[in-house]
């Protein structure tokens, strides 16, 4: 287990660091460390990791969420107003629509199956979107007109909104329960997971306001929590639906509320546990690939994933429509809204893990998303700020 451990923080490093270099995404060679040592390859990853990856993915995810959380200022949502209310719904739903409507005509599979997939495939990556807008908020670009700031709260927002979908879909694959009454436990999960971490993150605030405790031993308090919250929706979805993701990220969005400077500097708490995380989810993702799945869907898993791009990028447009960004600016926002990669990383396995019906292939998809669509949206930022937003003087 400990050369498994030295194998991958070792080669994951080297060849993260390669592609950043190469100004492409670090996650890349992660996820290619995972898919060389894995078992379908090399075979060099303990069992004992193996079997534990499914929690050591959730723990990543409870990073990504709390940070998200921590990072979502509602005023800024307020102030952005419209366009970044519908940026965060609108595109994530028509692509999830393009793959229940593609996917059964490419790959055979059925309709929930398909939704599945389409939840997966609909979030928009923060961890590459997130740096970008730093670097465009730090060179003044777009500035006037708070783009960076637009697309960094829609996308948190999408995310979350995915996510949610993806565990009622799940839910409902997992009870073959596709009534009416089903669909409407959707916003009841929504409301109760609101609730419950809206409250668990005022507590946790007033707490933390009372009690000198260092801001390391606060992040462990806070993961414990989000744990427990985890936990706590398998007993408590017997009774009420609930959606415990979404319970983790408005902990840091009400700690945020009540306690800016505190999120502030949980934030870059969190940011160094991302470090350790980004790596182990990464990797792991890609001990999971099979790549004759990956490989035996081709062309046409290329297919879908610019169908659904195409469907995402009709849905920034329309979000758009009555906003004050030009032509220029909406161009640019959509090529942001390109990017895929921590969500899917992070939920991908999942499916699969649960046997559901073409698990593998759901995965694969994850994953080609992952490699296909990061450094388009990575290299498309780069190359298109300078010439699409405006420079604040």
């Amino acid at each position: 287990m400990l050369l498994s451990l030295a194998l991958i923080f070792t080669v994951g490093l080297i060849l993260g660091e390669i592609f950043t270099k190469l100004k492409l995404p670090g996650f890349l060679g992660m996820i290619i460390t995972g898919m060389v040592l894995g078992p379908h390859v090399l075979d060099l990853i303990s069992s004992d990791i193996l079997n534990i990856s499914s929690d050591l993915r959730t723990m990543a995810l409870v990073v990504i969420l709390v940070r998200a959380g921590l990072s979502l200022d509602i005023s800024d949502l307020k102030k952005i107003g419209r366009p970044a209310i519908l940026m965060a719904f609108i595109p994530a739903t028509l692509e999830i629509i393009a793959v229940v409507i593609f996917a059964p005509l490419i790959f055979g599979i059925g309709y929930l199956e398909a939704a599945i997939l389409g939840s997966v495939l609909a979030a928009v990556s923060p961890a590459v979107i997130v740096p970008k807008m730093i670097k465009l908020m730090d060179e003044k670009y777009g500035q006037e007109k708070r783009i960076p700031h637009l697309i960094m709260a829609s996308a948190s927002v999408d995310d979350i909104y995915v996510i949610v979908l993806f565990t009622s879909f799940l839910s409902m694959y997992s009870s073959g329960d596709l009534s009416v009454a089903s669909l409407v436990e959707v916003p009841i999960a929504i409301i109760v997971g609101v609730l419950i971490g809206a409250l668990l993150g005022y507590i946790l605030s007033v707490f933390f306001a009372k009690f000198r405790v260092r801001d390391t031993v606060k992040v462990m308090i806070i993961m414990a929590t989000a744990f427990f919250v985890i936990s706590f929706e398998e007993f408590i979805n017997d009774f009420i639906p609930m959606s415990a993701l979404l319970s983790v990220m408005v902990i840091g969005i009400a700690f945020l509320n009540q306690s800016e400077e505190r999120a502030l500097r949980l934030r870059e708490k969190f940011s160094r546990v991302w470090v350790f995380a980004e790596l182990v989810l990464f990797v792991l993702v890609g001990t999971k690939v099979d790549l004759s799945v990956a490989l035996g869907a081709g062309l046409f898993a290329v297919l879908l994933l610019f169908i659904e791009l195409s469907f995402r990028l009709i849905g920034v447009q329309l979000s758009l429509l009555k906003s004050k960004l030009n032509q220029k600016e909406r161009l640019f926002t959509g090529i942001s809204y390109i990017p895929k990669a921590t969500v899917q990383a992070a939920i991908g396995a999942i499916p699969l893990m649960l046997g559901v019906e073409h698990g593998d292939l759901i995965l694969a998809l994850a994953v080609l998303s992952i490699i296909i669509t990061a450094p388009i949206g990575a290299i498309g930022i780069d190359l298109t700020y300078k010439r699409l937003l405006q420079k604040e003087d």
